[in-house]
């Protein structure tokens, strides 16, 4: 379509990048992010960016909020419900190996402590058939002790 816009928005913490391709010319616009109205600090980007002219504009939006605050060990105190059997999938660690020779590797600890990891009877098949149903007393059990 003639004389659209698309853009591309990124929210982290501190500030939301744009990115704007219009006619095939790129424009760029940092904005400051907003913790309590992030909509807003968004909408506000856009409108500077588009001198007010949201009309045939596509927008992708992402946020690497969570990715910060995973990479800086912040936020809320998160629980881990897996199928049984998977309980220290975290602790396993295959996926992360910033020293591959060493052969005593020193890895920081998981996110979520092994104490506040739950696995329930339940298993699905490689298309998602299900195996073992869920057994839903054990989930409330855990989900009671999640509240204590």
């Amino acid at each position: 379509m003639k004389n659209s816009k698309r853009i591309a928005t990124d929210r982290g913490g501190t500030f939301i990048d744009f990115v704007m391709n219009f006619d095939g010319q790129l424009r760029i616009q940092k904005a400051l992010s907003s913790a309590e109205n992030p909509v807003a600090a968004i909408i506000g980007g856009l409108r500077l960016l588009t001198n007010n002219d949201l009309s045939n504009t596509e927008i992708a939006h992402g946020s690497t909020v969570a990715t910060n605050a995973i990479l800086e060990r912040k936020g809320a105190r998160t629980a881990l419900i897996t199928t049984q059997g998977f309980r220290d999938v975290l602790f396993i660690g295959r996926q992360n190996r910033p020293d591959l020779y060493a052969l005593q590797p020193q890895l920081p600890p998981p996110l979520i402590p092994r104490e506040w990891c739950y696995e329930v009877p339940e298993r699905l098949s490689f298309d998602g058939d299900i195996l073992v149903t869920l057994d839903l007393r054990a989930l409330d059990e855990i989900l009671d002790a999640l509240v204590k």
